[in-house]
């Protein structure tokens, strides 16, 4: 079963597992997984699931409200993640082993209305608080206007950052100016780390819904063309930056939607050079899945079907749509999260 994980490492790809579940964590770094990434959706599943209810009184007798308490076991399960993952950053001088999460999720929240330098400031401020003393955290910041603010000020600072929610190459760019302009303003660009999370699927979904006149070839393409495209164009920009540590895409949602779609599309697509983050689903189908992967991902689709991905996606409206979506998803888990804090609480 692990020769199919080992034929993608052996094409260059390094693999992050999409959850800090402790038992997740062991088996898939045994496996070879070499870095984990979190959000609010994981640690609730975890939460919900009782494993941790000991903590967590023990957190509320202490007099902690719901948001300490949330923080509080998203902290202590980050942290067991990053010590699983120490040795793989010690081993590569700083390169790999990182375990990234979010910044509060709920900065984003039309609830909180917040102004836009309110939350840039606040992403600044806890994107060091969150990361200090940590050799290998990374520090998720979602590729919003206020998020892409604090991308200068946070790089500058020491911070290893994460920007996610990255759909489009127009967001990668501003991302990537705003983190080399940070990076200028260290004294120093040793340890100077930063990945890019391409959302892949998540494109899929938008157009098999909003462009269902693609043909049978292009459907189902779109995610795969644009994280090579984008993958492609950070390449060419950092060979001409040359750094101690190489600044990676991540090709993130990863995991197929559609049923006839095998689990390991998108992860057979995106072999051979930097960081694909799998749901432990797709990781365990890859595993049974005997295949042999080969460098794939500087291979584009077909002319006819870039051609007509090209002439008939709008990006401008992808970008938006999933944009929204995308912060949906990162503020109503996180009150989700609150939530069932709370109800554990009041059992207590």
């Amino acid at each position: 079963m692990a020769n199919s994980i080992e034929s993608l490492l052996a094409t260059g790809t390094k693999l992050w597992l999409d959850s800090i579940d402790p038992d997740l964590v062991r088996s898939n770094r045994a496996a070879g997984a070499t870095g984990a990434t979190s959000n609010p959706i994981i640690v609730t599943d975890l939460l919900a699931s009782g494993r941790f209810d000991a903590e967590i009184e023990q957190l509320a007798r202490r007099g902690l409200d719901n948001s300490q308490v949330a923080w509080q076991m998203t902290d202590g399960l980050v942290r067991d993640a990053q010590q699983a993952f120490l040795p793989v950053w010690e081993e590569t001088g700083g390169n790999d082993g990182y375990v990234s999460f979010e910044v509060d999720p709920l900065l984003e929240d039309s609830e909180w209305n917040l102004s836009q330098p309110k939350r840039v400031s606040e992403y600044v401020r806890l994107g060091q608080e969150w990361s200090a003393g940590h050799k290998n955290r990374m520090i998720k910041v979602p590729a919003t206007p206020a998020g892409l603010g604090a991308l200068e000020d946070l790089v500058a600072a020491g911070v290893s950052v994460n920007v996610t929610l990255i759909f489009t190459g127009r967001q990668y760019e501003l991302a990537r100016e705003a983190v080399w302009q940070g990076a200028q303003r260290r004294k120093s660009l040793d340890g100077f780390k930063s990945v890019y999370s391409i959302f892949v699927s998540r494109l899929d979904v938008y157009t098999e819904k909003a462009v269902p006149q693609l043909s049978p070839a292009a459907q189902g393409m779109v995610g795969i063309l644009n994280a090579k495209r984008i993958w492609s164009e950070n390449q060419r920009y950092w060979a001409d930056r040359p750094t101690p540590l190489r600044q990676e895409i991540v090709f993130a949602s990863t995991g197929t939607k559609k049923p006839d779609d095998p689990p390991w599309k998108y992860v057979e697509a995106f072999a051979g050079s930097d960081i694909q983050t799998n749901p432990p689903a797709t990781n365990e189908a890859v595993a049974r899945s005997d295949r042999v992967f080969t460098r794939q991902v500087d291979k584009l689709p077909a002319d006819a079907v870039v051609e007509e991905i090209d002439q008939t996606v709008d990006l401008k409206h992808l970008e938006a749509t999933l944009m929204a979506e995308g912060i949906a998803k990162f503020a109503n888990p996180q009150k989700a999260l609150l939530a069932l804090v709370a109800k554990k609480r009041e059992a207590i």
